[in-house]
């Protein structure tokens, strides 16, 4: 199972991909997370409280594995054995990979990070065997079309109000440019999902679950304290959505599986 899970800043998709990831480890998922998103709060969802240096940060291990003479780069560079060497493992066994930032300003050097970025998430979404959790920003520039081929689905996290809708509307447009074909929404902090849930169903979006609004998710994160240890009611509404995530693709997985064990034989 792999999941992208986007937004617009600020709309809970970190708390929603933190706390599937825990829940699937507790269903008995090797489950990997990926930390894409540039603020890096993943880790806190999790409940992990010494994150590992985001991969970014190592910068003589990407120019010797992906840099090359006169500003040039590698665009398939060695990552097989990034994971384990970057990665942490945290509560329920859910191990974290950061991503980190790449700086921009027109430098060449930085070519080489992007393309060590891609080739990782590429691998870890093609190749990893793994449930994959991503954390991503509002955009998708860390997937390409190649990668987009072993995304599950996109989910969109989005609140009420016109920003957040717009900001779906145009993740999906950006998908369906690299091939990502199944979306669907979660809904979070509407105690009335309808009209948000209306403006989906014109964008052909369904919607996987709604989160009221609840003030314990609120204090959870002030505290830096995992939702799913919190206590909080409306992880009982995450959990449906784990549930039915399951439900869609984890058969699909079983088949793979299946297929590989025939192969093998």
């Amino acid at each position: 199972m792999k999941i992208a899970v986007s937004g617009k800043g600020g709309v809970g998709k970190t708390t929603l991909a933190g706390t599937l990831a825990r829940m699937l480890a507790r269903d008995g998922y090797n489950v990997l997370a990926i930390d894409a998103d540039p603020s890096m709060n993943l880790g806190s969802a999790i409940g992990i409280k010494s994150l590992p240096a985001p991969v970014t940060t190592h910068k003589d291990l990407i120019q010797e594995r992906a840099g090359m003479p006169m500003g040039m780069y590698k665009l398939n560079p060695k990552v097989d054995d990034i994971v384990q060497m970057c990665g942490c493992t945290g509560p329920d066994n859910v191990k974290l990979v950061v991503m980190g930032t790449i700086d921009s300003g027109g430098s060449g050097c930085m070519c080489p990070a992007n393309s060590f970025i891609k080739a990782l998430i590429r691998h870890v979404i093609t190749r990893e065997k793994d449930a994959v959790i991503m954390d991503m920003e509002a955009g998708i520039e860390h997937l390409g079309r190649a990668t987009a081929k072993g995304v599950d689905a996109m989910i969109a996290v989005v609140e009420p109000g016109m920003r957040s809708i717009e900001t779906v509307e145009r993740i999906k447009e950006l998908g369906q440019q690299i091939g990502i074909t199944r979306y669907f929404a979660v809904i979070n902090k509407a105690n009335d999902p309808g009209p948000v849930a209306d403006k989906l169903a014109q964008m052909g979006i369904p919607v996987l679950g709604t989160i009221p609004f609840d003030n314990c998710l609120v204090q959870a994160d002030l505290a830096g304290t995992p939702p799913i240890d919190a206590g909080c009611t409306s992880v009982e509404n995450i959990r449906k959505i784990k549930d039915k995530l399951e439900e869609l693709f984890g058969a699909e997985a079983g088949v793979a599986a299946e297929k590989e064990d025939v192969k093998a034989a």
